[in-house]
């Protein structure tokens, strides 16, 4: 719970946050009369600002904010690796300082709304994103164990923005060349298919003997590797992943697009199980950096937790002639995170050699922003399929 003071009198709400924020520890009511200036002070202080004015003001202070946030240019001439640091830092605090522009969202038998002028609906996004509201659910069954106590509860507008513009990929889906121009639908904290070269890559390299057989995709996320294999012609795909938005995300995108038969979504940490397959592919989060919300495990992987699991339990799970590929940027190479040397280490070391490797350009906007303090290794970004076998 948190508690301000509003009107001459406290008041109290519940805190919600899927980024993983913390409370703040004060809070203040802003509305239209608010300055800009007064708003970034009390935010970089630490004070949070409960909005109650016009809900386009919200927004349009929150821009206000984001742009003095970054008024402190990027120090240019550091190392990639530093360059990096500093990146992280950056973001964190502009993530911090934005985070302090709250909202109210109420709980109720119509649903979740924002009590405010000119608030847009927000029901449908924000049940796609924190689970269905109290009150009974289509054709009058009860609410789901799962659904939110019925009353008022605060969130930072950058959260409840993400949960709207989530819903619309969701609703509208992603584009994937791979699937003919089919969409894939994320949801909400699930990696969206944007970048559709690592897709690409997985759709055209030729199948390991058996292939067609079965296939285990480790970490599915939205399914799209699933659903393209499947699309290829195995017969069966074992699709993982241990987050619940993910699976139930997996599960619907292989039904949209026709392929719910071939694709078996189970909740596992990496392998489904021991059963070695004649092809295991794993896209895992490409910078070895650790996330500072939930929300960016599908980027960060701290200490290369999961591509060392991959590649270390890989070869007990490929059949003698089957493959495992890793699809893999090198832009922790780049900003010196991760050297090529240990890539190729942890692969000797996991009784694996390299059979072969395919690879791409990236085409995701970011590449070509001279802006970014990052651009030079993006720019030169290479994402590849390692083609791996057992070493025996």
């Amino acid at each position: 719970m948190v508690r301000w003071i509003e009107d001459g009198e406290e008041r109290t709400a519940a805190w919600r946050s899927e980024s993983g924020a913390r409370p703040p520890r004060r809070i203040v009511v802003a509305d239209d009369r608010t300055r800009a200036d007064e708003a970034y002070k009390l935010a970089c202080e630490g004070t949070a600002l409960l909005w109650r004015g016009d809900f386009h003001g919200a927004r349009q202070l929150l821009s206000a904010l984001g742009r003095r946030v970054d008024r402190k240019p990027a120090k240019r001439g550091a190392s990639p690796r530093e360059s990096f640091h500093r990146y992280r830092q950056a973001r964190s605090r502009r993530a911090r300082v934005l985070g302090m522009l709250l909202v109210p969202l109420e709980t109720g038998p119509t649903g979740y709304t924002v009590p405010l002028r000119r608030a847009p609906a927000v029901d449908a996004a924000c049940a796609a994103a924190f689970g269905s509201a109290p009150g009974p659910g289509p054709g009058g069954e009860p609410a789901p164990e799962s659904a939110p106590e019925p009353g008022l509860s605060l969130l930072a507008l950058r959260e409840l923005l993400g949960a709207t513009g989530a819903y619309e990929w969701q609703r509208t889906g992603v584009p994937v060349a791979a699937l003919d121009g089919e969409r894939v639908h994320p949801r909400y904290g699930v990696f969206s298919p944007v970048r559709g070269e690592y897709v690409d890559l997985v759709a055209r390299v030729p199948l390991p003997p058996g292939g067609t057989a079965r296939a285990v995709d480790v970490g599915t996320g939205s399914g799209v590797l699933a659903v393209v294999l499947a699309r290829r012609g195995v017969a069966e795909v074992v699709a993982t992943d241990q987050d619940a938005r993910a699976l139930e995300c997996a599960r619907e995108n292989a039904r949209r697009l026709g392929v719910a038969d071939a694709v078996r979504v189970v909740e596992a940490d990496l392998f489904p199980d021991t059963r070695p397959s004649p092809l295991v592919v794993c896209n895992p989060p490409w910078v070895p950096a650790t996330p500072t919300a939930p929300l960016e495990h599908a980027v960060y992987d701290p200490g290369s937790r999961m591509l060392r699991g991959f590649l270390s339990g890989l070869a007990a799970r490929v059949t003698p002639d089957g493959e495992g590929w890793l699809v893999l940027s090198d832009l922790a190479e780049r900003l010196e995170l991760r050297s090529r040397a240990e890539l190729l280490e942890w692969i000797g070391q996991a009784g694996l050699r390299v059979l072969g490797r395919e690879d791409t350009r990236p085409r995701h906007p970011r590449a070509a922003r001279a802006e970014d303090v990052l651009a030079v290794a993006r720019t030169a970004e290479v994402t590849s399929l390692w083609r791996l076998g057992r070493a025996d």
